[in-house]
């Protein structure tokens, strides 16, 4: 008995299909390759995985409704329910978490849409040599960007003006007591982890650090410059592996720089050193850049409270 399926819905399977098929791809070769030269990486996602992937489910969705009288809308609004679908798998198959899925999702649906925008261009064409010729580049770009090393580093600076004098700001920099105030900052409250208190085991060079995070996180941290009201730098020697994002980030130290002004104030810097394994670097780095901005400033209007409200 033959099943007449829609072909709507055909192509939405078979886009979901092979993009899976391509990621597991692009994941096997990148393991291959990189077992050896980034050890302790939780997940690796390339250039092709958020952009050359819709594209092709974007076509291939294209070549099963392009015999359909369906409109421009139509194949948007289609687009958009197939990147739905993948976003969906994504969770189930590939076990992302929720705010992993929030920050890729715009790439997902933009890139879809595309790749349906290219389709229908292409099949309306009805010139074989084309297609398959456009196909094979977009997988070979694929294989290509997988075999190659996707690292990033950067750093990222805030600074908070305090009213207290640099000796009694420095009593909370390298420790403080818990953060009570619940986060502002929407990725934290819809669940991405936050800090909530920092302890140490010695007030020296070289002792060690901890930085609790919400849920029971914990960044190990060794404190490799401890110049008294003046300046604290921390090496990160171990930092949790939580599905939601840190597979795909290292933090690799920070540090807190204590300015007199001369007039009663200081100013505190808070520099953050980070190492991403994702791509395309030019979208996620807007996204840790603006994570990593947040957690400074969390943690530096806690300090400035403290400082400021000592009796």
């Amino acid at each position: 008995m033959k099943l007449n399926v829609n072909p709507v819905i055909r192509g939405m399977i078979a886009a979901n299909a092979i993009g899976l098929l391509l990621v597991a791809i692009s994941k096997w070769i990148i393991d291959y390759t990189e077992r050896n030269r980034l050890p302790d990486v939780g997940g690796i996602f390339v250039f092709s995985d958020f952009i050359i992937v819709p594209v092709l489910m974007g076509v291939t969705c294209a070549f099963f409704w392009r015999n359909s009288q369906l409109t421009g809308k139509q194949y948007t609004w289609n687009a958009v329910i197939c990147g739905l679908y993948g976003i969906l798998l994504s969770a189930i198959v590939l076990r992302e978490g929720v705010i992993c899925l929030i920050i890729v999702s715009p790439l997902i649906f933009g890139f879809i849409i595309g790749g349906v925008s290219i389709g229908r261009y292409l099949f309306k064409k009805k010139n074989n040599t084309l297609n398959v010729s456009f196909v094979s580049i977009l997988f070979l770009f694929l294989v290509s960007d997988s075999l190659s090393v996707h690292t990033y580093d950067n750093m990222v600076a805030d600074v908070v003006t305090i009213k207290a004098s640099p000796e009694q700001v420095w009593k909370y920099v390298d420790a403080y007591e818990p953060i009570k105030e619940k986060p502002s900052f929407w990725l934290f409250r819809v669940g991405m982890p936050y800090p909530v208190q920092s302890t140490v085991d010695g007030h020296y060079k070289g002792a060690g650090r901890k930085c609790v995070f919400s849920n029971g996180y914990v960044f190990d941290e060794v404190m490799s410059v401890y110049d008294q009201n003046k300046e604290l730098t921390f090496d990160i020697t171990h930092q949790p592996r939580d599905p939601e994002i840190m597979g795909h980030i290292d933090i690799l130290k920070g540090q807190f720089i204590l300015k007199d002004n001369g007039d009663g104030t200081t100013t505190l810097t808070g520099n953050s050193w980070y190492r991403l394994y994702i791509a395309p670097v030019w979208y996620y780095d807007i996204w840790a850049s603006s994570i990593t901005r947040n957690v400074h400033l969390r943690v530096m209007e806690h300090i400035k409270y403290l400082a400021e409200h000592e009796q």
